[in-house]
């Protein structure tokens, strides 16, 4: 059983989101090593980039600052090997957009994040019509494909049909960010994915408490937070401690929906 399908093993599962290389590079491999090691399940590892166009000002502002740091994607990758290094051995899924990745060399950024361990990529400016490429590189390595609530119908039975990995539902419309509240159609949204895969449906974009992700994950198959993570490890005086309890506030927050 590969990682991640060990990780859907108890559901709802939790995933936080971080930037590599925010507020230094250092610092982020223990960010990432701390959430994974106090209630992550599967962690969004960020590659940054100068135009992140799913993303709202918590995350880009982070980037930014990664990228003023001197942050790559040679650096990115060799960061998620020494986090194999120091014994995380959850899931880490590559979370970048497709021009550094062009830039990198498609076939040796494929290759080499595989040997980094890496379990997998989420591109949100690849879409499924363009992938093929991509696709035909990555082997046993899912490229996780996004649905809104925008989807129209036949898009959506598509993606889901041929899913790998599990399915990033994006929960509103709009770029990352916190929200006030749940949306109320999230409930038939994830059954209308539902009904089209039996792939793990996680969800994302404005959850930014644990009481939002208890909500969603009595839903959804897991809980994606970004905004909110970065948003307040990186404002601490003590980023590492703040990672430790973020993630048990919201592996607490989850546990109890565990069956």
């Amino acid at each position: 059983m590969n990682r991640i399908e060990n990780a859907f093993k108890n559901k709802p599962i939790f995933m936080p989101y971080f930037p590599l290389g925010y507020p230094d590079l250092e610092t982020s491999v223990n960010v990432i090593e701390a959430l994974s090691k106090n209630g992550a399940d599967l962690i969004e590892v960020g590659l940054s980039f100068s135009d992140p166009l799913a993303d709202g000002p918590v995350i880009q502002q982070a980037t930014q600052v990664a990228l003023e740091k001197g942050i790559t994607v040679k650096k990115s990758l060799e960061a998620v090997k020494e986090l194999r290094a120091r014994g995380v051995t959850l899931p880490l899924i590559l979370m970048g957009y497709y021009n550094p990745m062009l830039a990198y060399g498609l076939e040796k950024f494929i290759r080499d994040a595989k040997e980094a361990g890496a379990d997998g990529f989420i591109i949100p400016d690849l879409p499924m019509e363009e992938a093929e490429e991509f696709q035909s590189m990555n082997g046993d390595m899912p490229l996780i494909q996004m649905l809104a609530p925008t989807s129209p119908d036949e898009r959506m039975e598509t993606i889901a049909r041929n899913a790998k990995g599990f399915i990033y539902l994006v929960s509103v419309t709009g770029v990352t960010g916190e929200r006030r509240e749940i949306s109320n159609d999230l409930g038939a949204l994830i059954a209308r994915v539902r009904s089209h895969t039996s792939a793990p449906v996680c969800v994302g974009f404005g959850i930014g408490t644990s009481e939002q992700a208890k909500q969603v994950g009595q839903l959804a198959d897991g809980v994606i937070v970004g905004s909110a993570c970065v948003k307040m490890i990186g404002s601490s005086q003590k980023p590492i401690e703040t990672a430790k309890q973020f993630a048990a506030e919201f592996r607490g927050a989850l546990s109890a929906l565990r069956k």
